[in-house]
């Protein structure tokens, strides 16, 4: 269990209880410098692109046939050149700024969420604008390793439906179905809880299946698809959960290894 951060005092503890005494004007307000940042980090990330596209345009005649389709194309793979500066640009700036977020139990209105909430939003300028483009293929595995995610040899993210990706650690040759949602977080008694998950080797999840956080799935177990495994649940290696909320669900699988067991004993 993530113990709760005490209280904070002087100055800071002061902007904590303004915090939370004018919630709505000060989350505003402390939006501002999170949207400057993914102002500047989608800007920079579109020059690649913007440079090509003047490139081209200066080299085609204005009353040429081609003229319109060829701008066309140039502006898909301005796009896409786009996308390609922007997976490597927001690591780096996640990196540089130390956002990668670390357990925590407190108050949502406090100064111990803003790494979380920064990580987050860094992580989801690439979700909502480009890595589904990617998704699955080795560049959206770069960008989530890239963003803090330990992962290893093999694994396989068919989603882009992840939060907190500095929090979450997969083993070998794990699967990740189609649209599941992995979030290392989440909220109970007026708290948030921000809490690491961790997969074993060779475990699936499901299609569209939600992992919530503090939640360990042991070695070869599988989360079959539309499941949801509540927060802070251990999934011993080797079985099989579903269901909602998920529990253990004996397949023929299970049944023909106890029987093995048995006559071996």
């Amino acid at each position: 269990m993530v113990p709760v951060r005490p209280p904070r005092k002087g100055i800071l503890g002061l902007y904590e209880a303004t915090l939370r005494r004018f919630q709505t004007a000060m989350h505003a307000l402390s939006l501002l410098p999170l949207y400057a940042v993914g102002s500047l980090c989608i800007g920079l990330s579109l020059v690649p692109g913007v440079l090509l596209f003047n490139w081209v345009a200066g080299k085609i005649e204005m009353d040429s046939l081609f003229r319109i389709p060829v701008l066309c194309t140039t502006a898909a793979a301005g796009y896409f050149l786009y996308g390609t500066t922007l997976i490597l640009l927001l690591p780096a700036l996640n990196f540089a700024l130390r956002m990668r977020p670390r357990p925590f139990r407190g108050p949502y209105h406090s100064l111990a969420t803003a790494r979380w909430y920064i990580h987050n939003g860094l992580t989801y300028i690439a979700r909502y604008t480009f890595l589904e483009f990617i998704t699955p293929t080795p560049f959206n595995n770069l960008f989530y390793r890239l963003m803090g995610m330990k992962m290893g040899k093999g694994a396989q993210i068919n989603t882009s439906h992840i939060s907190d990706p500095g929090m979450i650690e997969l083993g070998d040759n794990v699967t990740i179905g189609g649209s599941a949602t992995i979030v290392a977080h989440y909220g109970v008694g007026g708290f948030l809880i921000i809490a690491p998950v961790k997969i074993g080797s060779g475990a699936t999840i499901g299609l569209r299946a939600t992992i919530m956080g503090g939640v360990e799935i042991g070695e070869r177990a599988r989360i079959l698809p539309n499941s949801v495994v509540l927060p802070n649940v251990k999934v011993p290696a080797g079985e099989t959960w579903g269901g909602v909320p998920a529990a253990r669900i004996e397949t023929k699988r299970d049944r023909e290894r106890g029987s093995g067991d048995q006559s071996a004993a």
